[in-house]
């Protein structure tokens, strides 16, 4: 029963241009297999060492490309601890709160119980985190949360952690395209134009739409990069004709980590635009607006 919750408390994004991320109800319920007993031990360990890397291209043993895209964009908006294990990392809340704020949702800090936690009944702190990390959302944030609880999060529950993650990243989206237009509606067509018009000011080649097949090489988020900060791609790294897929994937890479070094919170995942999927290379180019528009 649980594999069809996420589905109906997630919204879909369509009307609003937000991405739907299709889960893989598969993988998740392979992945349910773990018991409660195994994410009690897991929570206990130490703590492991962040990654220092801006941007993790790799995943962990068993996540999906979902679960990973998640990941990246919790540790686009810079989170603390950063987010090496989507469902570990949960488990007291903090980085909710963080992803709450980022949203514009407050946070009563006071209520919040914060590390180190002393090892009798610390998981008793961590689960009224979680507690108040679900009253946030429905009260505050009026998220569909429903079935889900705060043992739900602090138990690392798969299928409900992530219909609450869903809807954090699409307010975030959402967000990202009224800031745009101050307050209005920001539409595909909104976005498409004002990307081609800085690449044309460039010299650039500019996009038919999300669609466009030239997008797989990344060529057109290059230049839009280049075009918001003149001289920032290296060209002589880049191959631009007959590309092999590893090689597109690589300018992908390229294209992202240059995004988000100047500046641009991009989230999306480079096999996003190699498949030139529509909704994802979106929030590419509004994330790039954004920071183009100096309001980001």
């Amino acid at each position: 029963m649980h594999y069809n919750i996420l589905n109906q408390v997630a919204p879909k994004g369509d009307e609003d241009g937000i991405p739907p991320i299709a889960i893989d109800m598969i993988g998740l319920r392979e992945k349910e297999d773990l018991s409660r007993a195994e994410w009690r031990w897991q929570a206990d360990r130490p703590p492991q060492a962040p990654d220092n890397q801006d941007i993790d291209w790799s995943s962990i043993e068993g996540e999906t490309r979902e679960e990973r895209t998640f990941r990246n964009w919790m540790n686009s908006l810079g989170v603390n601890p950063r987010v090496n294990h989507l469902y570990l990392d949960m488990a007291d809340a903090l980085v909710i709160f963080q992803l709450y704020e980022k949203i514009k949702v407050p946070v009563d800090w006071d209520r919040v119980n914060k590390p180190p936690y002393s090892k009798l009944g610390s998981n008793m702190k961590k689960l009224e985190n979680c507690n108040y990390a679900v009253e946030l959302g429905k009260t505050q944030a009026k998220f569909s949360l429903v079935g889900i609880a705060g043992q739900d999060l602090n138990a690392g529950n798969r299928t409900l952690t992530l219909a609450l993650l869903w809807q954090l990243m699409r307010r975030y989206t959402l967000n990202i395209l009224e800031d745009l237009g101050d307050g209005q509606k920001v539409t595909d067509d909104t976005i498409v134009s004002w990307v081609n018009d800085t690449l044309t000011q460039a010299g650039k080649k500019t996009i038919s739409g999300f669609k466009d097949g030239s997008i797989s090489s990344s060529m057109p988020v290059l230049d839009l990069i280049d075009a918001i900060q003149p001289g920032s791609i290296r060209y002589d790294l880049i191959k631009t004709e007959d590309l092999t897929e590893e090689e597109k994937l690589n300018n992908a890479k390229y294209a992202i980590s240059m995004a988000r070094k100047i500046g641009a919170r991009v989230y999306a995942l480079p096999e996003d635009l190699v498949e030139v999927k529509p909704k994802m290379v979106m929030t590419v180019f509004a994330c790039l607006m954004a920071r183009g528009m100096r309001r980001v």
